[in-house]
C-alpha cells in the first residue's frame, strides 16, 4: 500500500471517531420527537378594568357575557380595586361603572347550585359582605354610575355606594324570590337606603323600580338623561376632589357610625368629631380661607393645627 493510500485510510478512521457510527432513525424515535406538547388555554378575559387619573379611580365591570354578575372572582376583583392604595393621599374618590346595558345582574346563580356545597356558598356570601363593608369603610366616597339594570346583589351594590347616579332608563330590582332565593343580603343594604314599605315591596314582589321611583325612595342620588351622565358624574367628582381628603374621610366615617347609634349617642359623638375636625390643620385652613375670601390650600392630612 502506498503512502498516500495509508494516509487516506487514517483520515477516514479519524473522522469516524469524531462523528460516531452512522445511526438509523427509527419510526418510533421520529414519532416521539414530533409529538406537540399540550398548549395552555388562554387566560380568561378580565372581569374588571381600573384606572386612576387626577385623584379619581375608575373601576369598570366588563363581563358583558354574564351581565356583570357578581361572581366570586368579580367580587374579589372589586375588593382589590377598592382597597388597593385607598390610603394614597392622591386618591380622592372612586367611581364604579358597569359596562353594557346591565350595571350588574347580581350573584352568578351558576355558583349557587347544590353541587358546589354549603362551604362554597358561605364563601360567596361572606365575600359579598366584605365587598359591601369595604365600600362603607373606604376613606374616600364611592360613586355608582348606573346605566341599565341593577338587580339583586347588583342593586345591593348600588344601595351600598355612598352616591349613586343613574340614567333615566335605569331600573332596580330584588327579584330573588322569583328564582327561589330570597334577596336576604341585598335587603340589608336596600332596607337601609329606602323606607321599609318600599323595601318590602321590592323584596316580596320582585317588581323593579324605575329611575324616578328609585330617586323618590332614596335609592339613588341623581337621575339624568343618558347623554348627560358623564357631565353629571364629572360635576360630582369635581365637588369632592376640591375638598380636603382628610376632612371628607373623617366625615364619612362618622356619618355611617352615627347611623347605627341612638340619637343622643350620635349627637355626643358628633360633638367630639366636630371639635377634632376644627383642631386639624385643614380645619383651620378652611376657616382662614373663608375669612380671607381665598381658595383653601389643603394638606389632605390629619396633622393638628399649631
Amino acid at each position: 500500500m502506498s503512502n498516500s493510500s495509508r494516509m487516506s485510510l487514517a483520515m477516514c478512521k479519524h473522522v469516524t471517531r469524531i462523528r460516531g457510527p452512522k445511526r438509523s432513525i427509527s419510526h418510533s424515535t421520529c414519532h416521539k420527537s414530533c409529538i406537540m406538547s399540550p398548549v395552555e388555554p388562554p387566560p380568561p378575559p378580565p372581569l374588571t378594568k381600573a384606572t386612576q387619573l387626577d385623584g379619581v379611580k375608575k373601576i369598570v365591570m366588563v363581563s358583558n357575557r354574564t351581565r356583570n354578575a357578581l361572581s366570586l372572582q368579580m367580587m374579589e376583583d372589586l375588593i382589590h380595586h377598592i382597597t388597593f392604595n385607598q390610603d394614597d393621599p392622591n386618591l380622592r374618590c372612586i367611581v364604579l361603572y358597569g359596562e353594557g346595558k346591565v350595571f350588574s345582574a347580581g350573584h352568578n346563580l351558576k355558583e349557587l347550585t347544590y353541587k358546589d356545597g354549603s362551604d362554597y356558598h358561605h364563601q360567596v356570601f361572606s365575600t359579598c359582605s366584605r365587598l359591601m363593608l369595604g365600600i362603607l369603610q373606604c376613606p374616600v366616597p364611592v360613586i355608582a354610575v348606573v346605566q341599565g339594570l341593577a338587580a339583586a346583589a347588583g342593586c345591593q351594590l348600588v344601595a351600598t355606594c355612598d352616591i349613586a347616579v343613574c340614567s333615566d332608563t335605569s331600573t332596580f330590582s330584588t327579584p330573588g324570590a322569583n328564582f327561589g332565593i330570597f334577596c336576604s343580603t341585598p335587603g340589608v343594604a336596600v332596607g337601609r337606603a329606602v323606607p321599609r314599605k318600599v323595601a318590602a315591596h321590592m323584596l316580596f314582589t320582585g317588581i323593579p323600580l324605575t329611575a324616578e321611583e328609585a330617586i323618590g325612595a332614596g335609592l339613588v342620588s341623581k337621575v339624568v338623561p343618558e347623554e348627560n351622565m358623564d357631565e353629571e358624574v364629572a360635576k360630582i367628582v369635581q365637588a369632592i376632589t376640591c375638598k380636603s381628603r382628610a376632612i371628607v374621610a373623617m366625615g364619612k366615617k362618622f356619618f355611617y357610625q352615627q347611623l347605627e347609634a341612638d340619637i343622643k349617642t350620635a349627637y355626643r359623638l358628633g360633638e367630639e368629631v366636630m371639635v377634632n375636625n376644627i383642631g386639624l390643620a385643614d380645619g383651620q385652613e378652611g376657616i382662614r380661607s373663608f375669612i380671607e375670601k381665598r381658595k383653601a390650600n389643603w394638606s389632605h392630612g390629619f396633622e393638628k393645627a399649631h
